[in-house]
């Protein structure tokens, strides 16, 4: 599959597997752009407890009447946070990262109809210790980090600017660290100037401050949006390696991978057969929400390993996978 980048930026993307690793995705929340967005998906939780008697019930005996993003950034509310249902299982929240204030990390939960808490498995990556006033949560929170960048020689995005030789401080910010004018100093390199940041997976807007005062977007890169003040903030999609896997079919001469990132392409993306019974496909997909079938021999399948499936609009039904 042949990938095309669209500007300078250049973007050393993280491995990751899909099946395997999984569970070291951060649960519950992504970044689009200036928003946070809160996810809920019934599927990824086996048990709720009840608010009042603090039973536990499996979701497969609950109603899901609304859904409420309850946490440290609004006092734990019932009922404030209400989601929106995107489809049967997964409801879905945007809040712009200002919301947040001043704190980096915060401690949140599910609760659907306003009484049953959705309790996090021990082995989700983002996961933390409920402090002792928050004993009708349960014994677990999920934790979420607002700021999505740190500094790291060997990151996956490295901005560059030209020029500006002049200059005796630039900086670079943005989504991915809530606009913070100070953290992210960039240095010194010839003909310009450089800075390593690893980044989580996500859709991010940024911006070059010259000088403490003079706020420029990225000349090297075309991707742009237009801000509150009229101007514009260059825009990146940091996304990782994925791994598709399909179990079975031995004797299948031929499997096509085939999605939304790659137009429905029947051709485009011809998996392996690897050596321990299954079909292999890995490639880089950017963060956000993509649709798939695989083609065997010209049938179309889904993908029997994922639970996960949403109807087109026209009378199909994909395969989903989110990268987050």
């Amino acid at each position: 599959m042949r990938v095309t980048i669209k500007h300078i930026i250049t973007i050393i993307i993280a491995f990751a597997t899909w099946l395997s690793n999984a569970q070291n995705e951060n649960k519950g929340y992504r970044f689009e752009g200036n928003d946070v967005v809160f996810t809920f998906n019934k599927h990824d939780y086996e048990k709720f407890s009840d608010n009042d008697s603090k039973e536990k019930i499996r979701f497969e005996d609950l109603t899901i009447d609304n859904v409420v993003v309850a946490g440290e950034f609004n006092n734990w509310s019932l009922y404030d946070w209400r989601m929106t249902r995107v489809n049967e299982s997964t409801y879905e929240l945007r809040k712009n990262i200002n919301d947040f204030k001043d704190e980096f990390t915060w401690e949140f939960k599910f609760i659907v109809n306003n009484q049953y808490w959705a309790e996090p498995s021990e082995n989700d990556a983002n996961i933390a210790l409920a402090a002792k006033k928050g004993s009708l949560l349960n014994i677990y929170n999920l934790r979420m980090d607002t700021q999505a960048a740190i500094p790291d020689d060997n990151g996956n995005v490295r901005f560059r600017l030209k020029g500006h030789e002049d200059a005796k401080k630039i900086v670079v910010t943005g989504s991915f660290n809530r606009w913070n004018e100070e953290d992210f100093e960039m240095y010194r390199i010839e003909n310009g100037w450089e800075l390593k940041l690893e980044i989580k997976p996500g859709e991010y807007e940024y911006r070059f401050i010259i000088d403490g005062h003079h706020w420029i977007d990225d000349p090297s890169n075309p991707s742009k949006v237009t801000n509150e003040f009229g101007e514009y903030n260059s825009l990146i999609n940091v996304g990782k390696y994925v791994t598709f896997l399909l179990k079975g079919y031995q004797d299948a001469e031929r499997i096509i991978l085939a999605g939304s990132f790659n137009d429905w392409n029947e051709d485009d993306i011809e998996m392996e057969k690897g050596d321990k019974g299954y079909w292999i496909c890995r490639l880089p997909l950017p963060a956000g929400k993509h649709y798939y079938k695989f083609i065997i021999d010209g049938n179309w399948i889904l993908d029997p390993e994922n639970p996960v499936k949403e109807y087109d609009g026209k009378g199909n039904i994909n395969s989903v996978f989110m990268v987050k």
